[in-house]
């Protein structure tokens, strides 16, 4: 079975029912800041015409739970995305009032995984892989090495998601699927024409490139 689909940083509503017709598995809006970043309000629109098939997933930074929780019930969210602190008492706090999955992110330079990926492997229900790059929290096109993170991951998965992101593109994501065998793979930058606008053609070949990769066995 080859790796579910996310694509993030939608910030128009044909771009997100591209995004559910193309068979993605989760939708992403971002609320963490960037070029990509939406209101609330403007987040519905943006997810109006995508089925309930489709987990939306919202992308958060340093909002308070009461917040997120108020957006989660909003946009009916199925998962939330934690960039920034997402130790275990702020995702412990988060579930209280959050019944979706939990994906705290975190930031590798290169190929290593830092120390905080066991405590997130730990509290989450995945954990989302990005590139590290000083000032950003996401959709910079900067890829890892996927070769040494296979090596990293080796014995660490147990039964949690894990979610690749970082330069994630149609000519690319086949190669990082035959090395790391990820969950999910989330693409932004990627697929655009530009920051936030989606190109449907490259849209459709990130997921037929998916759909041809070979898994390691």
């Amino acid at each position: 079975m080859s790796a579910e689909i996310k694509f993030c940083g939608l910030t128009r509503p044909d771009d997100a029912a591209q995004a559910a017709e193309l068979g993605a598995a989760f939708v992403g809006v971002i609320f963490a800041g960037g070029p990509r970043n939406l209101t609330v309000e403007r987040a519905a629109e943006v997810l109006r015409d995508v089925p309930r098939t489709v987990r939306r997933v919202g992308v958060f930074a340093e909002q308070s739970t009461d917040e997120i929780a108020r957006a989660a019930d909003t946009l009916a969210l199925g998962v939330v995305q934690l960039h920034g602190a997402s130790g275990a008492v702020r995702i412990a706090a988060l579930r209280r009032v959050f019944h979706g999955e939990i994906w705290p992110v975190v930031r590798v330079t290169g190929g290593k995984l830092p120390t905080s990926f066991a405590d997130a492997l730990a509290a989450g229900d995945g954990v989302l892989l990005d590139a590290f790059v000083p000032g950003a929290l996401g959709g910079t096109g900067v890829a890892l090495d996927w070769a040494q993170l296979a090596t990293e991951l080796q014995g660490l998965r147990g039964e949690r998601r894990i979610i690749l992101a970082g330069g994630l593109r149609p000519e690319n994501v086949g190669q990082a699927i035959a090395a790391l065998a990820p969950d999910v793979v989330d693409v932004s930058s990627g697929v655009e024409s530009a920051p936030g606008i989606k190109d449907h053609h490259r849209m459709r070949a990130f997921r037929d490139a998916v759909t041809h990769a070979s898994i390691p066995t």
